[in-house]
């Protein structure tokens, strides 16, 4: 075996000699952590070849798609312990980083924040492909929920051209796959971005138009889903709606 090929072996070797010193709770194992590895690699590889513009999107939306399970995963480290810990953790982003794919903690949201950045180049790659939907869907989502801490219509950081963004990209994504499994929660999150819209636009014309755009989408959301969990937080948006514009 060369001297290359045994280097390359010792990452794993020592994680896997250390595995009966892991926690029993440690999420990130080191079978798991060269799992992550070898998808992340694969999905690299295709990214950044020749292959057809749409196979680079799809590429690219799973490897965003890999490393928010990452994230989903750390941030429970970080919940129950303020920390992400175990050996297969650091190992796991140590050497994402070197591939070039950090995974860091942001201080203002105190855990990992959504990689949005892959599903963007997913659709810069191919904007109507058969994976734009699930790039957009999922962009989406990430920027909504990194968008506030615990009130959706109190975001961190109010920026009237960031919500606007944010508006176009909800419509934009419901009409790209208006029957995509994952409509449902776009569009409450688009009647929650409408509503925020009162609160924040410019002037009072403009905040009425988004009132009433607010108004048709928490009458469309209760019509079309009337047995979604999410129906209980209507009647919130209708009475921020109904407070007076500051």
């Amino acid at each position: 075996m060369s001297a290359r090929r045994r280097s390359h072996l010792l990452p794993l070797t020592f994680l896997l000699c250390c595995a009966s010193l892991a926690h029993a709770h440690d999420l990130i194992t080191a079978a798991s952590a060269e799992r992550y590895l070898a998808e992340a690699q694969q999905r690299l590889d295709t990214v950044r070849s020749r292959q057809p513009a749409p196979q680079r999107a799809e590429a690219a939306t799973r490897l965003g798609r890999m490393l928010d399970e990452i994230r989903d995963l750390l941030n429970r480290d970080v919940e129950a312990h303020g920390r992400v810990q175990g050996l297969s953790t650091e190992y796991l982003l140590r050497e994402l980083k070197t591939k070039g794919l950090p995974l860091e903690i942001s201080p203002p949201l105190r855990r990992f924040p959504a990689n949005v950045s892959w599903y963007r180049e997913a659709l810069r790659l191919s904007p109507e492909g058969p994976h734009a939907a699930d790039a957009s869907f999922s962009w989406l989502q990430g920027e909504f929920y990194d968008s506030f801490d615990a009130d959706p219509l109190r975001p961190r950081q109010p920026s009237w051209p960031g919500l606007q963004e944010q508006i176009a990209l909800g419509e934009r994504t419901i009409k790209l796959a208006p029957q995509h499994p994952e409509s449902e929660e776009a569009q409450f999150i688009l009647a929650v971005l409408y509503t925020r819209a009162v609160r924040l636009a410019p002037d009072r014309k403009t905040s009425e138009q988004y009132a009433d755009r607010a108004r048709a989408s928490i009458a469309e959301f209760q019509s079309r889903y009337p047995e979604s969990l999410r129906v209980a937080a209507l009647p919130i948006l209708r009475q921020s709606l109904d407070r007076p514009r500051r």
